[in-house]
Order: C-alpha cells, then sequence, then structure tokens
C-alpha cells in the first residue's frame, strides 16, 4: 500500500467515525427524571408523560433541538440522582431553595411555587393556624415538608415517598390534612368529593428544571429555549391547559400578551 493510499484510508475511516459518533449522538436521548404521580405538573397518562413542567420542556427541547427520554423516580430521589449523573435533567416543580443549590444547579424560572392545604370537608382542619396536634402528610423533602417544620412546628408531619401516597392515606383518615403543590391539591379536591384546599399559600419560590453542576452548556441551551417558548406564546398556551385557574406571572406572558 502506498503512502498516499494509506492516508486516503486513515482520512475515510476518522470521517466514518465521525459520522457514526454524530448518529450515535442523535439516537441517545437525554434522560429527564420526573414523576409519574403529580397532577397537573408531572405525571403519566396512557403511558405517556405529561404535565405543566414535562410538556412546557418538550417544547424547548424540540426549539433546541433535543431528544428527551422521560424516566419516573420519587421526589425525595431525584436531585441526587441528577447531581450523580443518572439523569440529565430533574422536571418536577422543583422550587428553586439555596439548600437544593448546594446539590445542583437550576435553569432560569419557568413558574412560582404554591402551597395548598387539603382537609376533609367539615374537619377541625381551616388553614395553618389549626394544624397543631394533627398528623399532616407531606411528600419528603418538598418545600411542603419544609414549609411545614418551619410554619407549623406543633403539627405531626407523616412523610411519605411520593403524592399517591400522601393522598391514599388523605383518603383513608390515615392522616387529617396534607400540603400539596397548589395545582395537585387543586386536582385531588376536584377529583375527589369530600376533600377541599382550605387554604392556599404563596410563595417567592421559582421553580426550575435541575442539572448536574458544571453543565451548563445543557442548562444554557433549556433556557434559550425557555425563552423561546415564553416569546412565542407556548407557555401561556401551557399554562392555560394545565393550570387554568393560576394567574400568569408577568415574566412569563409573551409579548404583547402581558
Amino acid at each position: 500500500m502506498t503512502r498516499r493510499m494509506f492516508a486516503a484510508l486513515v482520512t475515510a475511516v476518522a470521517a466514518f467515525a465521525l459520522t457514526a459518533c454524530g448518529s450515535a449522538g442523535d439516537a441517545n436521548a437525554l434522560r429527564v427524571g420526573t414523576l409519574s404521580d403529580s397532577k397537573p405538573n408531572a405525571y403519566q397518562e396512557n403511558g405517556k408523560f405529561t404535565g405543566f413542567d414535562n410538556e412546557l420542556l418538550k417544547a424547548i427541547a424540540e426549539k433546541q433541538g433535543l431528544t428527551l427520554e422521560f424516566v419516573a423516580t420519587d421526589f425525595s430521589a431525584l436531585l441526587g440522582q441528577v447531581a450523580n449523573g443518572t439523569f440529565d435533567i430533574g422536571s418536577s416543580a422543583i422550587s428553586q431553595t439555596d439548600e437544593r443549590k448546594k446539590t445542583v444547579a437550576f435553569s432560569d424560572p419557568y413558574n412560582f411555587q404554591a402551597l395548598g392545604i387539603a382537609a376533609p370537608e367539615g374537619s377541625a382542619i381551616t388553614g395553618q393556624d389549626t394544624l397543631s396536634g394533627k398528623r399532616i402528610g407531606v411528600v419528603q423533602g418538598t418545600v411542603s415538608d419544609t414549609w411545614l417544620s418551619d410554619t407549623a412546628p406543633d403539627a405531626l408531619p407523616v412523610r411519605f415517598p411520593n403524592d399517591a401516597a400522601a393522598l391514599s392515606a388523605l383518603k383513608t383518615a390515615a392522616v387529617d390534612g396534607a400540603v400539596f403543590d397548589l395545582a395537585t391539591a387543586n386536582v385531588y379536591a376536584e377529583q375527589n368529593p369530600g376533600l377541599a384546599v382550605v387554604e392556599s399559600i404563596a410563595t417567592d419560590l421559582p421553580h426550575g428544571y435541575a442539572f448536574r453542576k458544571g453543565n451548563t452548556e445543557l442548562r444554557d441551551k433549556i433556557n434559550a429555549g425557555l425563552q423561546q417558548v415564553v416569546d412565542d406564546g407556548t407557555w401561556q398556551q401551557l399554562h392555560t391547559r394545565f393550570e387554568p385557574d393560576a394567574p400568569t406571572p408577568p415574566e412569563f406572558a409573551a409579548p404583547g400578551k402581558s
């Protein structure tokens, strides 16, 4: 084999390798850790992951040419799984607290946290001032969990791995009440006669998608896509679809629609 033929062969092999790597990269979806039971933010329906947070992330990914693979997990494990690389992105109405920022990086805000206290209609629980001595269900590691400990230290927290378990305990009177994300609490009250949201609690905590620290390239792409879906009105459309009773924060209104 001549030197020229050998050089041509090396060039061809290198080109093939680059092409193969590009194809593999396109085929390998980003793994998204999410929840399967937290309506209307992140849940599974008819075998597909949906909800406001997940549909918004799908729209962002489409703008940025990204492919997503959604996988269910428990919220209590999610941030650790993002931090150790099990998931590329965490999607489940994650509030950006200072404590969580020690573990993961966050996208720009795409919504704000609000909580709802759910209890049986006619019960002694009528708001946060009536939780003392009551068994109150929360999902472990959530803002609801922290809020209950800080705001009602005399309540008796009962911690669950997910919303479904907390709701089941509430419906069977294993707990006296429960604290959920407000949108989730409203859905549960609508779907379960006899349950009511007795108080809504607004916070200034923004929601964000979670990333492994140092993964700035992916975070920047998600942020760019987020701005695109706000600007073209997709954010508003999805918010109206999944949270029709919630007001639109002005920073997420499409231009000319605030």
